[in-house]
């Protein structure tokens, strides 16, 4: 399959997911670790009692000399030990799984008097950040960021493992001419623009493509209002541009197979129906193949090596002989003595208690921080989660997204499974972490209102008319203005188009050549709305900053609204805008926990005093009197967007229709005049 198209399948608008429901917790957690970010806590200097030398493994992973305990929260102490216990029952099967991986490999390498040094590791690192086009510290902070690798862990859990596997299968496999060729095509070859109607059956495409066929113009809102796809679907059809070599075969030859506006009967790929419509063909890039051969084959050997490496290890591991006696589950678990056995070698469970600490400890002691100010909060208003309300809790997550019965109640059974087996949560933790934190912060915050407002906006950004636009993204101010002149002495389609496709710094854009989703109203992207619907057709806009990207666009239209009437749809747009009210005044109110508490981090080596001084929000207290993230942090960004209704009266500036010039003359109208919807663009 294609890149952009792993992991498809279909969803329904009325079942967002998994995600929704631990979606409540995660902002707060979320919360927490931005408060973090943005405070800049200092060290400690509280200096509590000082530990004797860890005696077991429920103490592992902490050095002699560390505090008694793990953190203080308002005087509540977390102590190593239920630490510890949390981030092995947390992560100790991974953890486990990773150290038996390790001692497979060291094994054989000992058995083959292979040898990978700290200088090849430190050396691999270099390379692969030379390949990503970053310093060496960059790339690392980025795998920090997004693997939550810290560099010894980087360097132990993936570095040193793949050099070893590499080394014990005997070097890389040099590319065929053919498969260089393949990679040059994919890469620097022609592609086809296309959209895509994504169905679940053969009759459903079908019926699809005979909508398509009869109204090829309308194939896009045909994709928005019935492709099971919701990425695709919500970009009416839009794909990145389809490349030869990159996926299903029989896929990318019905594409170039196309002409331009044409429509292709339906295709099956894996367990998916697509109908596609060619929306033109791109030409090769021009690149010589001569000139990039020695990169394309250096990619590919490294491709070869890893799928060798790959089956090396998968052969070890089927003929090593592993015993695993941790239960994670159990709470005997932490006890001394073996975790797991490879070919009679053993693994300790302080080993493993160890690295949980070392690679999970900041991050499970920040969920028991949470946690506690949480269980505090409950406790100064006199609430408590109950267990029924648990299981309403449950009910109505499993009702939410679409685990019913036939006669309409909750099919709790089902929805568990889902949980538990398909998504792997234990129990325990989906009740503790996500259930009861999510019930105790409902009530804290109270209830909150939906008004009319609200749902007419939302009625409006779902159903209402979108802003058909050229879009032309720059990374620069001086080379938004020379562009921003240029498309205004020529406003149209094709040659927007072609500044788009030469000069965008955003890929996207730039290979569809300046085309973009549909604007909406109340699209969560202000500054771009408000530019979009007060430009007429065939208008270019004022020069837009968005962050550190400045924008121009160009209107070819707008989309008739969908025929979908208020009354239809009222109750369920009412639910959502309520789920999402209380998820933002949930994590407000966990803000406002977390800056009013004394926080020691005896891990973290970090100190915080409260700097609230107001008392915290009782519950039922009105959505509208709870303070905002910008009232916690005066003078840093909020956590959470802040509501820009009033904004959209704000005078617009530096909307240019675009008018001739005499050659060689500034354009009418007085030059550039670049302008942000927000504030004038900086120089």
């Amino acid at each position: 399959m294609h890149r952009w198209w792993n992991g498809l399948r279909p969803v329904s608008w009325k079942a967002p997911g998994w995600w929704k429901e631990v979606g409540a917790f995660l902002l707060v957690i979320a919360a927490c670790i931005g408060w973090r970010l943005a405070a800049g806590p200092a060290r400690a200097t509280a200096q509590p009692p000082v530990a004797k030398p860890a005696a077991g493994p429920r103490d592992a992973g902490k050095p002699a000399g560390r505090p008694a305990v793990a953190a203080l929260v308002n005087g509540t102490a977390i102590g190593w030990e239920q630490l510890t216990a949390e981030a092995v029952a947390r992560h100790g099967d991974a953890m486990l799984d990773s150290l038996v991986n390790r001692a497979i490999i060291e094994q054989a390498c000992a058995r083959q008097g292979v040898t990978v040094t700290a200088a090849e590791v430190s050396a691999e690192i270099d390379g692969m950040a030379k390949r990503f086009g970053l310093p060496r510290d960059r790339f690392l902070e980025l795998i920090q960021q997004e693997r939550g690798f810290g560099e010894k862990q980087y360097s132990n859990e993936i570095i040193w493992p793949m050099l070893a596997l590499r080394k014990l299968a005997r070097g890389t496999v040099q590319p065929t001419p053919a498969q260089v060729q393949a990679a040059f095509e994919s890469r620097f070859g022609p592609a086809v623009k296309a959209r895509i109607l994504v169905a679940r059956t053969l009759d459903e495409a079908k019926k699809l493509r005979g909508l398509a066929v009869a109204k090829p113009e309308e194939f896009g809102a045909i994709a928005r209002r019935s492709s099971v796809d919701v990425g695709t679907a919500s970009a009416s059809g839009w794909v990145q541009p389809i490349r030869r070599h990159t996926g299903d075969a029989a896929f990318e030859r019905a594409a170039f197979a196309l002409r331009d506006g044409e429509i292709s009967d339906v295709i099956q790929v894996a367990d998916q129906f697509i109908v596609l419509k060619c929306e033109g063909h791109l030409p090769a890039s021009g690149e010589k193949l001569e000139n990039v051969r020695e990169k394309l084959v250096a990619e590919l050997s490294e491709q070869a090596s890893r799928a060798a490496a790959a089956e090396l290890f998968r052969t070890l591991e089927r003929q090593a002989k592993v015993e695993k006696h941790l239960d994670t589950a159990s709470p005997t678990a932490l006890s001394p003595g073996t975790a797991a056995t490879v070919d009679g070698a053993a693994i300790p469970t302080e080993t493993v208690a160890a690295a949980c600490l070392e690679r999970h400890g900041e991050e499970v002691l920040e969920i028991l921080v949470t946690k506690t100010l949480v269980s505090q909060a409950l406790s100064r208003q006199k609430l408590a989660v109950e267990p029924d309300d648990v299981k309403q809790e449950i009910d109505r997550a499993a009702r939410s997204l679409g685990f019913t019965k036939q006669d309409g109640s909750a099919d709790v059974d089902a929805w568990l499974r889902r949980v538990t087996q398909e998504d792997k949560v234990p129990m325990r933790h989906y009740i503790d972490d996500i259930v009861r934190p999510t019930v105790a912060l409902k009530k804290l915050v109270g209830p909150v209102t939906v008004t009319n407002e609200d749902i007419g906006k939302a009625y409006e950004a779902t159903f209402g008319p979108r802003a058909r636009c050229r879009m032309i993204v720059l990374d620069s101010q001086r080379r938004a203005q020379e562009v921003w002149q240029l498309a205004r002495q020529q406003p149209t389609p094709e040659f927007v188009g072609d500044l788009a496709e030469k000069y965008s710094a955003d890929p996207a854009s730039r290979g569809l050549r300046g085309e973009v989703p549909p604007i909406q109203r109340y699209g969560g992207q202000p500054t771009l709305e408000r530019e979009a619907f007060a430009l007429k057709p065939g208008e270019v806009s004022g020069i837009v900053q968005v962050a550190d990207r400045f924008m121009i666009l160009f209107l070819e239209g707008f989309t008739a609204p969908m025929k979908v009437t208020m009354d239809e749809v009222k109750q369920d747009l009412k639910d959502d805008i309520h789920e999402k009210k209380q998820r933002i005044e949930m994590t407000r109110f966990f803000t406002y926990l977390r800056e009013g508490a004394s926080i020691d981090n005896f891990l973290a080596g970090t100190s915080q005093t409260p700097t609230q001084h107001s008392p915290p929000p009782t519950a039922g207290m009105p959505p509208a009197k709870l303070p905002t993230p910008a009232d916690l942090l005066p003078g840093r960004e909020p956590l959470l967007p802040r509501a820009e209704s009033e904004g959209l009266a704000r005078p617009r500036a530096g909307s240019r229709i675009g008018q001739p010039s005499p050659a060689g003359k500034p354009p009418a109208g007085g030059g550039v005049v670049p302008a942000s919807l927000d504030a004038p663009a900086v120089k």
